[in-house]
């Protein structure tokens, strides 16, 4: 639905001040914007829905059965996926590359520049694209699902073409620092504009200070794509962790990361320094079983954890929307809503070098509308033992729950000039 020709006035809570505020959008701009003030509340505030800024995920792999890494990929597949942001309330994301051969990542690559090229909403959604591999450890833990044939050291060469071929939108990659070519890599690429961040990893302490000094900035998925078993210390989360140099990215989908490891990693890095992923996978939104995918065979399981299939220890991506981890992190780590959504969309924002979302006047409108359950906002701290161990699930009809009953439901997303789910 479009709100070009349209004029709209809002009331909501906003979720980064907790203010009641009023909007007025008219011609896909905002023309006034009230606080709260006696006379122009319309309902009680506990029936208020709520406003946020729209949501950017740095790690989107595809949806309902699109893979920007599949051989094929097209980019009919590229905006189908993009649809479903939208619907999900991601405004911005990076479509996320991992590990093959070269001649399918630059195939993946062209095919997201193409799309961004014939669907005009694409070139502010999608502000880079991420390489999560090739240039990660070969060894099993670290390397998670990715491919071990396709593996291979940091190759500045061939990262010029598949920049090439990307026409300049890869903005992130991901890489371990573990080969001797990692340093002078990650140097260039910062020189270069690309920012470099730590994943599936088995580097030394030594080798990510280097890499850190290197200009290395962000953890990718932290906690994720490691050993099972770890040495007690050193080992390579600690040294990340305790690293106020890094920012971290965590898959708080409820199967990636245990709750303890969810509160600990939140308070060694911090709110400013922690970033909210998907890191969602093609197979989001399919049923239960074994699927062919372009990191090999992959099992989704009735509860929606996605696993390597025939090691169902080990995770294959995720099946959550990003909104589900912004839920999580408040029901599992007692973080307040505020936080959860900085987490999920200003500071990804910060990272990418994006303008921040802002109710102003002469701003485009880019938030969410939400219906939020009260039990979610007043019930934050809370003793750990009554803390639940559920985690939050999505539906496509835009509810997230848990423990199956509704706290969170996405009315609309506005960007652009539309109003999501059309």
């Amino acid at each position: 639905m479009s709100i070009a020709d349209s004029r709209e006035r809002i009331v909501a809570r906003d979720v980064l001040s907790g203010d009641v505020v009023a909007i007025t959008i008219k011609e896909d701009r905002i023309v006034s914007l009230e606080r709260e003030t006696a006379g122009f509340r319309q309902v009680s505030d506990d029936r208020l829905p709520w406003i946020a800024p729209a949501l950017c995920d740095i790690q989107v792999n595809g949806y309902g059965g699109h893979d920007f890494t599949a051989p094929d990929v097209s980019p009919e597949d590229v905006w189908a996926v993009a649809e479903k942001m939208f619907a999900a309330g991601v405004t911005r994301f990076l479509p996320t590359i991992t590990t093959h051969s070269r001649e399918v990542m630059i195939h993946a690559v062209r095919t997201i520049a193409q799309a961004v090229n014939e669907y005009p909403p694409l070139v502010d959604a999608i502000p880079g694209i991420h390489l999560e591999g090739p240039y990660i450890s070969p060894e099993d833990g670290p390397r998670g699902a990715h491919p071990r044939e396709h593996v291979r050291p940091p190759d500045w060469e061939e990262f010029c073409q598949l920049q090439e071929a990307a026409a300049g939108l890869i903005r992130l990659i991901t890489l371990s620092p573990e080969y001797p070519e990692a340093v002078p890599f990650i140097e260039t690429a910062v020189a270069n504009g690309v920012i470099v961040a730590i994943g599936h990893t088995a580097a030394t302490s030594r080798q990510l200070e280097e890499a850190v000094s290197a200009g290395a900035q962000l953890s990718t998925h932290l906690g994720n794509g490691c050993h099972l078993m770890l040495p007690r210390h050193p080992n390579y989360l600690w040294h990340q962790l305790a690293d106020d140099r890094l920012w971290a990215s965590f898959i708080f989908d409820g199967h990636h990361l245990p709750q303890d490891f969810m509160m600990v990693a939140l308070r060694a890095k911090g709110i400013a320094r922690s970033i909210l992923i998907s890191d969602v996978t093609a197979l989001a939104g399919m049923p239960p079983g074994i699927y062919r995918t372009p990191l090999g065979e992959v099992e989704m399981l009735p509860e929606g954890r996605l696993v390597v299939a025939g090691q169902r220890q080990l995770l294959a991506g995720a099946a959550q929307p990003l909104v589900t981890g912004v839920v999580n992190a408040i029901r599992l780590t007692g973080c307040s809503v505020a936080d959860a959504f900085r987490m999920a969309s200003v500071n990804p924002r910060a990272l990418l070098g994006l303008p921040p979302v802002v109710f102003q006047p002469g701003a485009s409108p880019e938030f969410i509308l939400l219906d939020v359950n009260p039990e979610l906002v007043n019930d934050q701290l809370f003793p750990r033992s009554e803390r639940t161990k559920k985690a939050a699930l999505w539906s496509e009809s835009g509810m997230v729950c848990m423990e199956e009953e509704p706290v969170l439901k996405i009315q609309k997303v506005y960007f652009q000039g539309e109003r999501y789910p059309l």
